[in-house]
Formats: C-alpha cells, structure tokens, sequence
C-alpha cells in the first residue's frame, strides 16, 4: 500500500531543493527515454532538512540515472557531454550514467560481478543502504514521480540498513562511515546485524 503521506512529505522537502529543481526540469533536455535523479542528491537533501543543516551539505553530486540499451561507451559519452551543457552551472556535478552499462564496469570498480539491470528502477533496487533507494522524475505534464521501494521509514528515523542485493559490505561500510561523519545523527545497522534478503 503506498504512503501517501511518505511521499508527500519526501517530494516537499526535495522539490524546495534547488539543485533537486534544476535537475529535474532541465533532464528532458538529454533527449534520452526513461531516467530518474537518484541517490544521495534525494536521501541526503531529506537528512538536511531533518537535521538544521544549509540546503547542499555533504552532497557530492547528483546521479542522474537512465536507460538506453546501446551500452557502447560513445552513446554514454555523447548524453554526459549533453549533460555538462545542460547542468554547467549548478553547485554540484550531475553524473549521467547508463545504467545498462553498469554490469560492463561494476566489477572491476566494486570487486563483485553485477548482472544486467533490466531498466533504471531495478539499478536503484541495487543501491547499498535501503535509505538510498529513491528515484524522482518528472512526467511529461511536469508532474513528479518518485519510486521509493523500501518506502520513507528509515529515511525519516535517520536510519542506515545494508540492502545486500549488490553492492559488498566494504562499499556499504564506506559509505556509511562518511555518511555517519557529515550526520553523525544517523543510526547505522552493522553489516552483520542486517540478515539477508
């Protein structure tokens, strides 16, 4: 059952968010089909806002996700350079990604193997804490969309839970030591405590 409430409250605190604004109306503009802003431009602007912080700290970038089954890196590279036109001016680099590409790289940069994902939603099913998994879109009326598998629960409580779909337990315990550094308010669920799916 969707929560309605969640997702209210989730797209009012990230569409104040002025990178979050610009990204999202500018995205059209890479003349690709599906794509979502995703990751830590989303979750971390909501642990912002429910700790006092200034809109834009600790967020390294913002991921731009989308789908375009020819997987050559050319293809990739001419979105990316649409891309740095588009968001040159915003305070934090856009990292355009094709998310049916990523089984080519994720080894070598993760150290496991990753099978193909079937489209954008299925790679944000893979993100390494349950508190990352958020996509957010604009439909063509303007209109946004969020996926949010895990619903807002531990995003709201400032919680950090491995998701073990993907990523190894030494990219989860990176991420959620430098998360934990720039919100020490978080409460991080060891590794080992997490079960498996």
């Amino acid at each position: 059952m969707a929560d309605v409430a969640g997702e209210e409250r989730f797209l009012g605190i990230v569409l104040a968010d002025p990178t979050v604004q610009a990204v999202l109306a500018r995205a059209p503009g890479l003349g690709v089909g599906e794509w979502w802003l995703t990751a830590g431009v989303l979750f971390q602007t909501v642990w912002n806002e429910l700790t006092s912080r200034p809109p834009g700290t600790g967020i390294r970038d913002a991921d731009l996700f989308y789908f375009d089954p020819d997987t050559s890196w050319d293809a990739e590279d001419a979105v990316i350079r649409v891309g740095a036109g588009l968001f040159a001016d915003l305070p934090v680099p856009v990292e355009i990604r094709n998310e049916a590409r990523v089984h080519l790289w994720y080894e070598a940069r993760f150290g496991v193997p990753a099978a193909p994902f079937r489209d954008c939603l299925d790679a944000i099913d893979h993100f390494a804490a349950v508190c990352c998994c958020y996509g957010v879109r604009v439909d063509r009326g303007g209109r946004p969309e969020v996926y949010a598998p895990h619903g807002y629960a531990d995003l709201f409580d400032l919680v950090v839970r491995p998701n073990r779909r993907l990523a190894p337990r030494h990219v989860y315990e990176a991420k959620s030591a430098r998360w934990q550094q720039q919100w020490p308010e978080l409460t991080v669920v060891p590794w080992a405590e997490a079960g498996s799916d």
